[in-house]
């Protein structure tokens, strides 16, 4: 054993097999995977071996499609059999909302370009599948490129063919302690001391005890799961081909055959997590006992699906432990605060993401950057108060039950919340708020009567109404919405501005002034749509999405420079906006300073009734609008005062949906929409606020080659659709005839304009106004047209006013 290598890969399955491969691929040889027993010992030697192309954030999605690709060549690299078995999939639908479900889901794989789909009949999917019974099945998906393999053989081929490109391999080796150095890290096994720069925790259920020797919490635990071979089944003795994988959603369970029998898998309701503080060290190769009992309703529905296993025995049960994070994708990354310390951990799906995630993160380490967004699996989207036990226990646990169950786009799931609240959340329920979750933080989504409940719907909701009167309101009157759900960063000290200046591709705002900030990855390709505000006295903040805040921390920790003072200001400030033609005379009643001579974009301090508050003047919803910012304490008094001297300006309150629809009337961009770290300035308008007269801002060589380039193939454009009772909301195919020539980003009812509304990036020979255009709307062909931006107030008079 040596007593450096570069990178330490800590965790000997699928996962850390195919971190090791990448980075030896990718040319560092010096590394070395630190097995404590043997290849796969832990969750990879029973996993099921399923690979599908399904899954519910298409940039994850994106990332199995690589795998499934990949499968082949670490084979034929490795020379070792991995008993790969491409059968193809179905997954089947019971009820018209699912049916409606796979039907919109279909479309979004054919905008990220998973071309090998179709929708199929029950009729045709019980030929695919003869062991099926379709009784109640409204039709289905098929998959061309799904199956199963071997998973042990998987394993060893990542393993091989990284040690064919000058990777270590070393079984039998514990690791104790690991120890943060100024260079790097020192991992300490039973076998003896390595110094490395890099140290990648793959540790699967060992995971959390991984971190915790870096002094890190995971939000990670392990659940038990199910499934079982049956002996053999007649009928398929009978086949001259394989069943296909087959995803029953409303019977809880998966199916693919094994010789001439099937294996089973259920993700029961009644789930069961085990050793969540991670599983002990000689742990590896054992089972749990099968508790059919438990699994019961599920394994009844199962039986009844596929009538053949009724007549045969159950040849093995497997009741082993698999690692769930809080929404089921992996945690993958750069440890915010623990420089060399990465994660590839709660990768539920090893055998279908390992292949994607060891590509992106050998990426990260060696480039800096991974090809792919992949902030859905980035260990930075949770916070510290992921790390709290009884959160994880609730949202793994929901996660798990859930598997199969329907999740919709306007559907609050209620585990782990609420956790925190805005001072005058409780004054803001009573008035009817109802709420979402952003981060950890909840959101006011809408406010209506009580006794309403909100109907779950991939269409319009029928909360419609009352978003439709909370946009009347801040078009005609005034609105107020509660601004704690921003994020806040405090920058000062005598190097504040150079850092600025090297962080943000935009001309820096003047004293007193705000400005829209872009901030560019290394790549060129977007890092963040911010708010950069100059208070004049040395003091600077960056506004943003809350849910971003330790994603962005991180950018900023790892870029700073000395003489810098960053402060998170998020458990310390909150705040309202005032936005509508009346808001200037509700906020002028309030102070007897020079409000209203604020021009738009600046900003000042100034007494708003008995609070000091900072102020901003911009509004999100396009219209003349304050961002007011005040202390938490002052959150209660500070809506109190507003809302008193709003009332007879017909003040209302509102929520994030009406936001959503006022700002798609302005083709306003978003992060997570229009703007992610996949998209370029070009492709997405941004490159407007870019200060090309700068020299040293990160992102900027590879931004003015996109520029002085051939420059994006796509770019954003804003779609009237004749929509009926749905809206787009987001990665639904746009079509120009029968071909596919972009993607929605984002989509809403735009209630002032009285149409429905989207962005999308599309292919820029069909950008021009007035191209006719098709989008599919919950998997509903809809007619749809390129109109110019912002088909509210274009001119921006009212926000200017």
């Amino acid at each position: 054993m040596n007593s450096h290598y570069r990178v330490v890969v800590v965790g000997g399955g699928v996962v850390g097999a195919s971190v090791l491969y990448h980075l030896a691929k990718m040319g560092w040889s010096d590394v070395c995977l630190v097995e404590r027993a043997v290849l796969t010992a832990g969750s990879s030697w029973h996993a099921a071996g399923g690979i599908h192309a399904l899954n519910a954030d298409p940039n994850i999605a994106a990332l199995q499609a690589y795998t499934i690709d990949l499968l082949p060549k670490i084979e034929e690299e490795s020379g070792q059999n991995i008993g790969l078995r491409m059968t193809g999939g179905l997954t089947m639908a019971g009820t018209p909302e699912r049916w409606e479900w796979l039907q919109s889901a279909y479309r979004t794989f054919q905008s990220i370009g998973i071309d090998d789909c179709r929708l199929v009949t029950p009729k045709e999917a019980g030929e695919l599948n003869p062991i099926m019974s379709t009784d109640g099945f409204l039709g289905g998906m098929w998959a061309d490129r799904e199956g199963y393999l071997d998973t042990t053989g998987t394993v060893h081929a990542y393993a091989g063919a990284a040690k064919k490109n000058g990777a270590k391999v070393l079984e039998h080796t514990r690791v104790l302690e690991l120890h943060q150095l100024s260079d790097g890290w020192k991992v300490v096994t039973d076998k003896g001391g390595i110094t490395c720069e890099h140290v990648v925790n793959a540790g699967g259920l060992w995971a959390k005890q991984v971190g915790r020797m870096a002094g890190i919490e995971l939000p990670v635990s392990p659940l038990k799961h199910h499934y079982l071979i049956s002996d053999t089944i007649p009928a398929l003795e009978d086949l001259d081909f394989e069943v296909p994988m087959t995803v029953d959603l409303e019977g809880f369970t998966y199916l693919r055959q094994d010789q001439k029998g099937v294996l089973l898998g259920i993700y029961e309701v009644d789930h069961e997590h085990w050793a969540m503080d991670g599983a002990p060290w000689d742990y590896g190769m054992e089972l749990f006992q099968e508790d059919p009992d438990r699994i019961e309703k599920e394994l009844t529905l199962g039986f009844e699906r596929y009538p053949a296993l009724q007549d045969v025995g159950v040849k093995t049960w497997v009741n082993g432990a698999f690692t769930f994070s809080p929404d089921g994708n992996p945690l993958v990354g750069p440890v915010p605060g623990k420089p060399g310390y990465w994660c590839a951990c709660a990768v539920m799906a090893g055998f279908l993401q390992g292949g994607g995630v060891g590509k992106s993160l050998a990426e990260w380490i060696i480039e800096g950057e991974p090809e792919a967004d992949c902030y859905g699996m980035d260990v930075a989207r949770y916070g510290t108060f992921a790390e709290n036990k009884q959160y994880i226990r609730e949202t793994t646990g929901q996660f798990y039950s859930r598997r199969f169950v329907m999740t919709y786009p306007n559907e609050q799931l209620p585990a782990g919340r609420p956790l925190k609240m805005a001072p005058a959340y409780s004054d803001m329920t009573a008035a009817g708020a109802r709420w979402g979750c952003s981060w950890d933080l909840e959101v006011p989504l809408y406010f209506a009567p009580e006794g309403f409940a909100e109907t779950p719907s991939l269409k319009r909701s029928n909360a419609f109404d009352f978003v439709a009167a909370e946009c009347k309101a801040v078009r005609e009157a005034v609105g107020l919405l509660d601004i704690s759900g921003f994020s806040r960063f405090e920058v000062t000290g005598p190097n504040a501005e150079t850092w600025l200046n090297k962080i943000f591709a935009t001309k820096l705002p003047k004293p007193g002034r705000a400005r829209l900030a872009v901030m560019l990855g290394h790549d060129g390709r977007l890092k963040g749509d911010l708010t950069l505000f100059n208070w004049g006295d040395g003091t600077w903040w960056i506004m943003g999405s809350y849910y971003l805040r330790r994603w962005h921390a991180r950018w900023f920790d790892d870029h700073m420079i000395d003489g810098v003072s960053l402060r998170d200001l998020g458990e310390d400030t909150v705040g309202f906006s005032l936005s509508g033609p009346k808001s200037r005379a509700v906020i002028e009643n309030l102070t007897d300073g020079p409000i209203g001579e604020l021009p738009f974009m600046g900003c000042g301090d100034f007494d708003i009734g008995m609070i000091r508050c900072k102020v901003g003047r911009l509004s999100v919803a396009g219209e003349l609008g304050y961002e007011i910012h005040c202390r938490m304490g002052d959150h209660i008094t500070l809506r109190n005062t507003l809302l008193k001297a709003g009332a007879s300006e017909d003040i209302k309150e509102y929520g994030f949906n009406a936001l959503l629809s006022l700002r798609m009337e302005k083709s306003f961009g978003i992060w997570s929409a229009e703007f992610t770290q996949g998209y370029t300035p070009g492709m997405t308008g941004m490159d407007r606020w870019i200060d090309w007269s700068k020299t040293d801002f990160i992102g900027r060589d590879a931004a003015l080659s996109e520029r002085d380039g051939d420059g994006p193939t796509q770019t954003l454009v804003t779609l009237e659709i004749a929509a009926k009772d749905a809206d787009a909301s987001g990665f639904e195919p746009v079509w120009a005839g029968d071909k596919r020539v972009g993607f929605v980003t984002s989509g809403d009812y735009g209630h002032t304009v009285g149409k429905s509304l989207a962005m999308a990036l599309v292919d820029k020979e069909h950008t021009a106004i007035g191209t006719e255009l098709t989008v599919h709307v919950v998997g509903v062909a809809r007619k749809a047209k390129v109109i110019a931006s912002s088909p509210y107030d274009p001119d921006g008079k009212a926000m200017r006013g």
